[in-house]
């Protein structure tokens, strides 16, 4: 099968978030059982200055938007161990920036967003042509993707290079929707006829991007069972569960799959000692090793280390954090937490470190070393959020023996058993989002955690757990023929 894998980030490259992780692993997996990977992503100044990726001996294309015309060029890269062929959509005027999607000195989204992936959108399908790759499916990710689904079913609808072509639209969190003043419709080069209100591309009369993804595409996913039939609501829906459940026949949930070739206490190169589950005593080395990181005393190695690697924000649950903190950081435990975000939270988690010294410390940064070190050193990891429509995090924690323990929602809910009296389970989970449901849970796991028999089992069994891609992968082709049967029947 011939596949176009759209996608704003894709790991190694370009990273944000788990988009990336999910991009870059979905396309090696793909490539690894035979089919022709395409990945499209646009070159941004990362790209360029960490990897290089060279011109093809393509034309540039001519993007029109609105009055003005924007230039594209194509350039490719290759990677060790991924069989795909990755394709970068060039604009210095537009991609040649510090950040992917906003702008570093203020905080804010790059106002002229909307023209950059109008211009990325549509240069995938003029280059798709320009390469004569003809695609039996074309799988956008988020909304920086979503106008390629609505471009295939306008302009391009009649193109013979497309005819049997179907496609994909996945939604990793739907919070994100590129959402435009209405007068970015006119940039997209298409009738104005099509924007009136209710229509596809109008949301409370804005231009909402993600939203033409949704109507457009043959097939919609998103990346866990539960967070598809959340999103249908309104408290998960945010504003479009009217447009989700007109396409609930189309709206599949496929849980993200786990690269272990990077993702392994056995195979992991950025930790100090490796190990497995026959080997847990090699793990306590690990730990050693983060409580060094983190000027932590020896004598508390006994004291579980509880980790957390996140954006801080309310939706990953530092409301619940914010709110148990001083009580929690009273007990013998330690507390390591890594990641960026609301600024409220980054000084709080400051404000207690100062006070907590000897049990907290709050990294404000993101680190891939100290990603894998939290995960090997640490004893129990931390995902209290208010939604996750997958989460990769506690699917890393199963695979290093750190125990997850998260609140029961989208793919939390679909990955992570709770722990019960007899000794089933692969983690600790709670539904009702209050700080004190959270404390409690925790509690429970401390409880468990001081009867060593009890915890190596619980250990052993999440590391059994396989979250491979391969499965994913599987999942995801019977998708994309699925589509395929969609768009034969339009």
């Amino acid at each position: 099968m011939n596949i176009a894998l759209v996608s704003p980030e894709f790991y190694p490259l370009a990273k944000t978030g788990g988009l990336a992780d999910v991009v870059g692993a979905l396309s090696k997996a793909l490539s690894q059982l035979g089919h022709q990977v395409a990945v499209f992503l646009p070159n941004y100044r990362v790209v360029q200055s960490e990897y290089n990726p060279q011109p093809t001996s393509l034309r540039p294309v001519q993007i029109p938007i609105g009055e003005k015309q924007a230039e594209a060029k194509l350039k490719e890269h290759s990677l060790p161990g991924n069989k795909s062929k990755i394709y970068l959509i060039d604009s210095l005027p537009y991609f040649d920036r510090q950040e992917l999607y906003r702008d570093p000195k203020t905080g804010v989204d790059y106002k002229d967003n909307d023209e950059r992936f109008i211009l990325f959108s549509r240069a995938v399908l003029e280059f798709l042509k320009a390469l004569d790759f003809k695609p039996d499916v074309i799988h956008c990710n988020e909304w920086q993707s979503a106008l390629v689904c609505a471009y295939f079913k306008t302009i391009y609808q009649s193109d013979p290079h497309f005819t049997k072509a179907g496609t994909l639209f996945s939604i990793h969190n739907l919070a994100y929707q590129g959402v435009f003043p209405k007068e970015s419709f006119s940039k997209l080069a298409l009738s104005q006829d099509l924007y009136y209100p209710m229509s596809p591309f109008e949301f409370f009369g804005k231009l909402n991007f993600l939203k033409t993804g949704i109507h457009y595409s043959d097939l919609i996913n998103t990346v866990s069972e539960t967070y598809a039939k959340e999103i249908q609501t309104v408290e998960y829906g945010c504003g479009l569960q009217g447009a989700l459940k007109a396409r609930s026949t189309d709206l599949y949930g496929i849980v993200n799959g786990v690269d272990y070739s990077e993702w392994s206490p056995e195979l992991d190169k950025l930790i100090p000692t490796r190990y497995g589950s026959g080997r847990l005593g090699d793990k306590l080395k690990n730990k050693i090793a983060l409580f060094k990181e983190c000027r932590f005393s020896v004598p508390k190695l006994n004291w579980p280390a509880l980790g957390m690697i996140s954006r801080l924000a309310d939706q990953k649950g530092f409301d619940l954090l914010a709110e148990i903190a001083s009580d929690l950081l009273k007990k013998e435990l330690v507390l390591v937490i890594l990641g960026t975000g609301d600024v409220r939270y980054e000084k709080l988690l400051k404000q207690l470190e100062i006070k907590f010294s000897d049990r907290l410390r709050a990294f404000i940064t993101f680190d891939e070393r100290l990603a894998h070190l939290i995960e090997a050193g640490g004893d129990i990891f931390l995902m209290p959020s208010r939604y996750e429509p997958c989460g990769l995090n506690q699917l890393y924690s199963l695979k290093y023996g750190t125990v997850p323990v998260v609140r029961a929602t989208g793919g939390l809910a679909d990955t992570i058993q709770d722990y019960s009296a007899d000794g089933r389970g692969t983690g600790f989970s709670f539904k009702e989002y209050s700080s004190e449901e959270f404390l409690k849970t925790i509690e429970r796991v401390l409880t468990v955690y001081r009867d060593k028999a009890k915890w190596e089992v619980l250990q052993r069994t999440g590391m059994s757990q396989d979250f491979s891609w391969e499965r994913s992968a599987q999942k995801y082709i019977g998708l994309y023929h699925l589509a395929i049967k969609t768009k034969a029947k339009a």
